[in-house]
């Protein structure tokens, strides 16, 4: 019985460094690596609008303001909440909402409640976002600029991050992520830079917790975001297409090991894009669909790390690009898909 019992606990062990043995192969290899895609703002597939607005000029012009405001306000977010059930009966899993959702919040002359009046949709909508573990985002526009050398334009996009920070939260979003890009360049890239931190360094705690920045397709690449996102400990994106347009020093692949670091426990977001075309005039524009090979050819090349992703498309086709993609990678590769959108390398 002793010897049975020494045999037994031997081929235990025997199994056991096995299945280590070829986890730590088969993780090498990057078998595992998780892929969900993901599309910005509107759908092709619905007539559901989620950034109805009004210009100020005409705003000013209108006796009833508060109601016309309440209008488009509800009719973003029954937008926004049939989208949500879009995505979820076609396995969506990433979302980018728009930053249009609530015309004119940030306008130094209007004051709008638009938070506590609305608290039943966002519920509904937070909900199922969260019941159905879909992520979500958003990107303020180019008008956010926290490393300007103009006053006015910070106060104004201090707000903006406010503004979006309160929409994320209204929802219920857990991980809330903003996307930014460093922005102004004015008096050299370093000295922006460092107007960047310092401009980070004075906006609230819970802002600073949601802050990710971007590489941009002109003057901030992959290396100076890096070095921004070690400094103050956030996490970076990295857009394919504009690290194409404004290359770093190394391959695009060799910076994933940064940013996995960087991103830590979370999974990290990455937005590709495909050039309108290669001729110099159109390729920084996006294309309406993705070049299939190059994204095949990107996510061979990080497999190694063995790290589950989260892909944002920015392409003009939204959804119907991502669909496309999907079809056009069942031909091309042996991916083995989970579901709709959901991909293992």
């Amino acid at each position: 019985k002793k010897v049975d019992h020494i045999l037994f606990l031997c081929l235990l062990l025997f199994y056991q460094f096995k299945f280590n043995i070829s986890v730590f192969f088969h993780n090498k290899n990057g078998d595992n690596m998780k892929v969900r895609l993901g599309y910005v703002s509107i759908t092709n597939a619905l007539d559901y609008i989620t950034s109805s607005t009004i210009t100020y000029s005409n705003y000013v012009k209108i006796n009833n303001k508060e109601e016309k405001i309440d209008d488009i306000i509800i009719s973003n977010l029954t937008a926004l909440e049939k989208i949500m059930i879009y995505n979820i009966k076609n396995n969506i899993h990433f979302y980018r909402i728009t930053s249009k959702l609530i015309p004119l919040s940030t306008h130094k002359n209007v004051k709008i409640e638009y938070i506590n009046k609305y608290k039943k949709y966002y519920e509904k909508i937070g909900k199922l976002i969260n019941d159905n573990n879909i992520r979500v985002d958003v990107h303020p526009d180019q008008f956010c600029v926290i490393n300007s050398t103009n006053k006015e334009v910070i106060d104004n996009s201090f707000k903006m991050l406010e503004y979006h920070y309160n929409i994320l939260n209204a929802l219920n979003i857990k991980d809330k992520v903003i996307v930014l890009h460093v922005g102004s360049n004015v008096f050299g890239k370093e000295k922006s830079k460092q107007r960047f931190i310092n401009s980070f360094k004075k906006l609230p705690s819970y802002i600073q917790g949601c802050i990710a920045i971007e590489n941009d397709d002109k003057i901030f690449n992959i290396d100076d975001v890096l070095d921004i996102c070690y400094k103050l400990n956030i996490r970076p994106i990295f857009d394919i297409h504009h690290y194409n347009c404004n290359k770093g020093k190394k391959e695009a692949f060799e910076y994933f090991k940064d940013i996995f670091i960087l991103w830590k426990d979370k999974i990290p977001k990455i937005h590709f894009s495909s050039p309108k075309s290669l001729l110099k005039k159109e390729y920084r524009s996006h294309n309406d669909y993705i070049n299939v090979n190059d994204f095949i050819k990107f996510l061979n090349s990080i497999k190694k790390y063995n790290k589950d992703i989260d892909i944002m498309l920015e392409v003009k086709q939204k959804d119907d690009a991502l669909f496309r993609l999907v079809r056009q990678i069942k031909f091309y590769t042996d991916y083995k898909f989970l579901d709709d959108t959901t991909f293992i390398v």
